[in-house]
């Protein structure tokens, strides 16, 4: 009994955010992570690398350890500990402190590059952040409902773009850049998404025409997909609030404000 509920105010803590205690830990997660994540970009700085290795060394450490606690804390607050080491963001929490673990055991002159490598791995802990930032679940379900809209949007962007790419082939031909049709659609995404690069470009008046036209129609694209989102975005704010309560049998967390059993399992939250 005394273990069970050990292990639901651990899970309360950190997996959810709607008492003092999971506010705070949140907050200090949220530093070391943000920490974390300049340590990485300032070591990568060679003369602040050797000015200040060891320094970075010693917080990298300290930093490790603050996440495998927290890794080995949520394994153990949840029921099930497959479902969260191999969910997404159990499997980021664990490249997170993996590196700094293997450069025990990879030494050796030659293999400094390798650890270098490895040591990149650790940014990962950046899309952390996501899981503390409410904004980011509107995002995802606003991209999740706005997924059939923007293949349909694709759709008619690469036809548009195939369709274009031929019928500058045929205009301004092999003499004017346009060697052949995948050049040419090449040309009409640089164009359509308003880059520009300028290393091939129409040279006829026609050719101009269609340039001209295909950019202004370009803009427009632009603000397809933007306007797609943000309505979804707009329609998501309007519904019900959701709570951050986290199921700890199945780890769902998109659940009513006021519901008190998960919606995908029926565990009492």
């Amino acid at each position: 009994m005394i273990q069970k509920k050990l292990k639901q105010s651990i899970h309360e803590i950190i997996f959810e955010a709607d008492t003092p205690m999971g506010k705070l830990f949140d907050i200090v997660l949220l530093v070391a992570i943000i920490l974390s994540v300049v340590i990485v970009i300032l070591d990568s700085v060679a003369p602040l690398n050797e000015k200040y290795g060891l320094f970075f060394l010693s917080v990298e450490w300290v930093l490790t350890i603050l996440f495998t606690v927290e890794y080995v804390l949520r394994i153990y607050s949840v029921k099930k500990p497959s479902k969260y080491i191999f969910s997404f963001y159990g499997i980021i929490d664990f490249l997170a402190i993996l590196p700094t673990y293997l450069s025990l055991f990879v030494v050796g002159s030659h293999f400094l590059m390798i650890i270098r490598i490895l040591r990149l791995m650790r940014v990962f802990r950046v899309l952390k952040l996501a899981r503390y930032v409410n904004a980011a679940k509107s995002l995802r379900v606003a991209f999740n409902n706005s997924k059939a809209k923007i293949v349909v949007f694709l759709e008619f962007v690469i036809a548009l773009v195939v369709i274009m790419g031929s019928i500058m082939y045929l205009v301004e031909g092999p003499e004017n850049g346009f060697t052949n049709i995948p050049v040419s659609i090449y040309w009409a995404i640089v164009t359509v998404t308003t880059v520009g690069y300028g290393d091939i470009a129409p040279h006829t008046v026609f050719g101009q025409a269609l340039a001209s036209l295909l950019m202004i129609v370009g803009y427009a694209i632009i603000a397809v997909p933007t306007g797609i989102i943000s309505g979804e975005i707009i329609m998501g704010s309007n519904k019900k609030k959701q709570s951050t309560q986290v199921c700890q049998n199945c780890l769902f967390e998109d659940h009513d404000f006021d519901a008190k059993y998960c919606k995908k399992c029926g565990e009492e939250l």
